[in-house]
């Protein structure tokens, strides 16, 4: 350390991630004076993926940018709807958002989700193969710089992911059109063609049901549905 001191102020949605000590205002801060800016911001815990603006004396910057003695750095977080250039918008979760996975599923979003622990290089280059956001809580993968893209889902309850989610990304909704267990596509199945998948009293209560092009899973509005159609309900209500 060469003794370079600069001013950062965290955004007060970005407080989570950094100590209580820092959530007042600008605080000083030595930095080396070879890293970037966007190296010193996650030394202090804050995920880039969560960054917005950099703000540095009034004008705005990149991560790569050399902080100076006396610069005074604003760290904004993202403005939202963010907007992911470049692929169709589509998920990748890592192993313990599966019931989040499912409800956006339920409501037609492409996510992709990984039920095992396959370790944050796999997820990480999956993200990047498939050009997938990476949605998770954990902040060490958000940090791995072969990401395609990535956000921290902030809350532990589902209805809360699920809302922030949707208020960060708007993706477009188009419900009871993917399969909540593998994600593949649903079409519209006859009592028929999925005799060999129904119970009697199934085949008995209901008429209208929809098969996985994928995995070949059975869909028809059973003892569930009034639950899952509030959720899509409140989705819709949010866009």
């Amino acid at each position: 350390m060469n003794g370079t001191e600069i001013h950062v102020e965290v955004a007060s949605e970005l407080h989570l991630f950094v100590p209580a000590a820092r959530r007042g205002g600008a605080t000083p801060l030595a930095t080396d004076g070879v890293s970037t800016l966007g190296h010193v911001i996650e030394s202090l815990g804050v995920p880039l993926t969560e960054v917005g603006a950099l703000v540095v004396d009034g004008r705005t910057v990149p991560p790569s940018h050399i902080p100076a003695a006396a610069e005074r750095v604003v760290v904004r977080p993202v403005e939202r709807p963010q907007r992911v250039p470049g692929a169709p918008l589509r998920f990748l979760l890592d192993v313990h958002l599966g019931t989040l996975a499912r409800r956006l599923r339920l409501l037609g979003v492409d996510t992709a989700y990984e039920s095992t622990d396959i370790g944050d290089p796999a997820l990480a280059a999956r993200s990047a193969a498939e050009k997938r956001v990476m949605l998770s809580r954990d902040r060490g993968l958000l940090r791995r710089r072969e990401l395609w893209a990535g956000a921290f889902v902030y809350s532990t309850r589902p209805d809360d992911q699920l809302h922030d989610v949707l208020d960060r990304f708007a993706p477009d909704l188009h419900p009871w059109t993917r399969c909540t267990a593998c994600n593949g596509l649903l079409k519209e199945a006859t009592k028929e063609e999925l005799a060999d998948r129904l119970k009697g009293g199934t085949q008995r209560s209901y008429d209208v049901f929809a098969q996985c092009t994928t995995c070949g899973r059975a869909y028809w509005k059973g003892a569930h549905h009034d639950q899952l159609e509030a959720i899509v309900e409140r989705a819709l209500r949010q866009r």
